[in-house]
């Protein structure tokens, strides 16, 4: 063995310029911890970023689930406009309310003339059963007694102080 140390030579002279020293393996640490820093930021970012388009795409599927619902009300609302629209209906509800169809109509003019012979629209004359239209919800309504018998368009003729009867109101002349 020899008692001096000299210079690396050969091999281990290699070895060594490979092997980093002691004070520049302590420069590579802040590097690492800042690397490690924004990949972090980085994840957890689009975390955030996911969570935020995951909440919209929620409340996104509950305003179509809305709208579909409003959709579907709207639809069904329509129907039954378009059923209570119908000449046949406009004429059952006339007639529940005592309207009875106009006789012919008479116009005036523009010098003021009268156009037409106009009529009086005379209530039917009442039958001796009554023909009630039937109830909505499929029951009759209760009978009372003393109740004068209703005239097919729904009110009886009201006489008047002279003895006559009136006449129920009318609707269009159609």
């Amino acid at each position: 063995m020899s008692g001096a140390r000299g210079p690396l030579k050969g091999r281990a002279a290699r070895l060594g310029r490979m092997m980093p020293s002691g004070p520049s393996s302590a420069a590579r640490t802040p590097f690492v911890l800042l690397v490690v820093l924004l990949l972090g930021g980085g994840l957890i970012t689009l975390l955030l970023l996911n969570s935020a388009l995951n909440q919209g795409s929620f409340e996104l599927r509950e305003l179509k689930d809305r709208t579909t619902g409003l959709t579907d009300e709207e639809q069904a609302l329509q129907r039954d406009v378009d059923a209570n629209a119908a000449p046949d209906a406009l004429e059952r509800r006339a007639r529940e309310l005592g309207m009875v169809p106009g006789g012919s109509p008479a116009f005036l003019g523009p010098d003021g003339k009268v156009l037409g012979e106009p009529t009086v629209a005379a209530s039917p004359k009442p039958s001796r059963t009554p023909s009630r239209a039937p109830s909505r919800t499929g029951e009759p309504g209760p009978a009372r007694t003393g109740q004068a018998t209703a005239a097919p368009g729904g009110t009886a003729p009201k006489p008047t102080a002279t003895g006559t009867t009136q006449t129920a109101p009318t609707t269009s002349g159609r």
